[in-house]
């Protein structure tokens, strides 16, 4: 069915529509808890090619919807929305007039969106809808064959909007391995097609080397590099060479990881990240053919966080790191891109920006800047004019002055290993005994924290409490020897950093070692009880969030054990030793807590399955241990509707009032 058009209403209509509470007038535990867990009133937006639009995903009736502004006037031409229970997905302009965009569905035993990989196309004054790529495609020809197709069972992934081809895009696509599974296998690998934006015809191209892959186009969209991973602890780079992959090993960089990140001036030139003896990642340049490479660029603390492609031209004109606060190494120094953000840091005092689209000559850019009281503001710079036009805020009605600074902290821990990471402090209070929230990350592995704003970090703070991230062992971004420090750690190491460094600010005074609580969710909501049966007297109160409690139980249950990779990479960061993995599990030793015990967690949630709650309880229940719980049945890995993460935030701000005593 064709997208619905809502046309001729003014932008201001719109914001009337969805304006929200202040904090300011908010006072009771309720409109906290609603303040702070509203969802951004918008995210992806873009400028198209030629400039005449600005694009983004806003909210229609508590679904997504793909807003378009007249970028002269800002009024709101069209505001583009699939009918019953699809919404718009991620999208991209794939030429100035025409936009491809993923569909999704909300179903109704699930609050998050599914993507069954299906691609619908239309332009941007509503014409010519056009469903391109799915498994509902009745009839489909396939371009390098005269005859229909039937659907095709994969999920397709836009992979290249190619800027100078008006009719195509590049779609990657994961083929269907089982008939009847509802999950989708993300280990085959994966198959590239040219499909036509306005017919929905395609071409094979090409078919991945390896699973779980990522390809990279040249400024042409040619398809020249893939990389990959078979346990997603390890992972390998192909280069294209007259229609067949090469594995970069035979060219003996001796660096491992290698993973492609911009082209270079020359042929067979490439910036790629890759490391050394487990050292932070550096960026190298090497060369395809003779395999030679130069380091451009390495931080001897952090991986980089974010590499800044021109995205005219597909070269590296930056690169960011984040030791503490997020800081821009320029590669080319010359680079338009270098040259425009090194003007807009300098207009924006402490806050970090990005350009995060552009039209086709550059004229005009979308800059997003943020930083840790600001969750992000949206503006139109006219790079020939170098002038700035304020767009709109991701979420207008939070307040900066009223939010609470975010600093970062390093500590040592007990066998010498320095820490790193972030310590919240509420605003207008002397830091000095405060009661304090210890909030472990998830993942562990390949993910940290970061130096910006966090919406339930900054509810605590309003309520006077101090938080604190502590980035530990096994975290991402330090480097592959510090991640490794974490595999089969999960119960021990990682945990006494997590206790390390909360008795470092118990040291230094600043919080009450009396009024400590450890909060946290996936692999902090473990943490959160892990942590509490180390150190029973250190925490008052706990409270897990979708959290994994009985680490054999992985195994067995949920989406990273239903596939080839993903048993690989449990082998890895857990091990497989039945009597250390039951060592490290929750759900064996509730006999050691102390601390008040809060537990919430989603009926669909697919990572951390129910099963983990359900295990915990009983043994608590058998313990005759107490706690409270909250279980949302039609929630996943986390909240997606606004309500239920309300209805979370109420729970635990009452929770840790009581029994914090604030």
């Amino acid at each position: 069915m064709p997208a619905s058009i809502l046309s001729s209403v003014l932008f201001s209509a719109l914001l009337i529509l969805i304006s929200p509470l202040s904090l300011a007038k908010t006072q009771t535990t309720n409109e906290l808890a609603s303040l702070f867990s509203r969802s951004s009133q918008f995210t992806q937006v873009k400028i198209s090619p030629q400039g005449d639009y600005i694009s983004a995903i806003t909210h229609k009736e508590g679904k997504q919807a793909l807003l378009l502004l007249n970028a002269k006037t800002l009024e709101l031409m069209h505001l583009i929305h699939f009918p019953n229970n699809a919404q718009v997905g991620h999208y991209v302009w794939a030429n100035h007039q025409r936009l491809v965009m993923q569909k999704d569905y909300i179903k109704g035993w699930q609050s998050h969106p599914l993507y069954f990989g299906e691609l619908y196309a239309i332009n941007a004054d509503g014409s010519q809808p056009k469903y391109i790529f799915g498994y509902k495609r009745k009839s489909m020809q396939l371009s390098s064959h005269n005859k229909p197709s039937q659907s095709i069972r994969a999920t397709g992934y836009i992979l290249d909007p190619l800027i100078n081809d008006d009719k195509h895009l590049l779609v990657s696509a994961i083929p269907w391995d089982n008939k009847n599974s509802k999950v989708l296998n993300t280990d085959p690998a994966k198959t590239v097609y040219k499909v036509n934006i306005y017919k929905g015809t395609r071409t094979k191209i090409t078919r991945a080397p390896i699973e779980n892959s990522h390809f990279m186009t040249d400024g042409q969209g040619q398809l020249r590099f893939v990389s990959g991973t078979k346990n997603h602890v390890s992972y390998s780079l192909f280069f294209r060479k007259n229609d067949t992959w090469i594995n970069t090993n035979r060219l003996g960089f001796k660096l491992d990881n290698l993973s492609p990140i911009a082209f270079g001036k020359a042929p067979n030139q490439l910036y790629v990240t890759g490391q050394e003896r487990g050292q932070p990642e550096a960026i190298y340049r090497v060369n395809t053919l003779t395999g030679a490479h130069k380091k451009i660029i390495q931080n001897p603390d952090v991986d980089h966080s974010q590499a800044w492609i021109n995205p005219i031209t597909k070269q590296l004109y930056a690169v960011e790191y984040e030791k503490g606060y997020p800081s821009y190494a320029f590669i080319n120094k010359k680079d338009p891109f270098a040259v425009f953000t090194k003007q807009l840091l300098k207009s924006f005092s402490g806050l970090q920006i990005r350009i995060i689209s552009s039209t086709q000559t550059a004229d005009k850019v979308i800059v997003h800047t943020y930083n840790d009281t600001t969750p992000g503001n949206y503006y139109l710079f006219d790079t020939k004019a170098v002038k700035l036009h304020y767009l709109f805020s991701e979420k207008s009605w939070i307040k900066p002055e009223k939010m609470a600074k975010v600093t970062p902290i390093q500590f040592t821990a007990r066998d010498g290993q320095l820490i790193h990471g972030y310590l919240t402090l509420p605003k207008d209070k002397t830091a000095k005994h405060l009661p304090l929230i210890v909030n472990p990350h998830g993942g562990p592995h390949g993910v940290r924290d970061r130096w910006k704003y966090n919406s339930q970090n900054q509810l605590f703070a309003s309520q006077g409490i101090a938080v604190l991230q502590v980035n530990f062992r096994g975290s991402g971004g330090y480097g592959s020897t510090f991640e490794a420090l974490g595999h089969q750690k999960w119960g021990t190491d990682i945990q006494y950093d997590i206790i390390d460094g909360t008795k470092d600010l118990i040291t230094q005074g600043i919080v009450d070692k009396n009024r400590i609580c450890i909060v946290g969710g996936s692999f902090g909501g473990y943490s959160a009880l892990q942590s509490s049966m180390i150190e029973p007297d250190l925490f008052q109160c706990a409270i897990g969030m979708f959290g994994v409690y009985d680490l054999p139980l992985m195994f067995k249950e949920g989406d990273v054990s239903r596939i080839r990779s993903g048993q690989a990479f449990l082998s890895t960061v857990l091990g497989t030793d039945p009597a250390q993995l039951k060592t490290m599990s929750p759900t064996h030793h509730v006999d050691k807590l102390k601390a008040k015990l809060l537990l919430i967690h989603g009926g669909n949630d697919d990572r951390a399955p129910i099963e983990h709650f359900e295990a915990l309880t009983s043994a608590l229940n058998k313990q005759k241990y107490p706690f409270d719980s909250l279980v949302l049945d039609d929630e996943g890995h986390g909240f997606y509707k606004d309500e239920h993460q309300a209805q979370a935030y109420e729970k635990m701000l009452s929770f840790l009032k009581t029994n914090l005593r604030l």
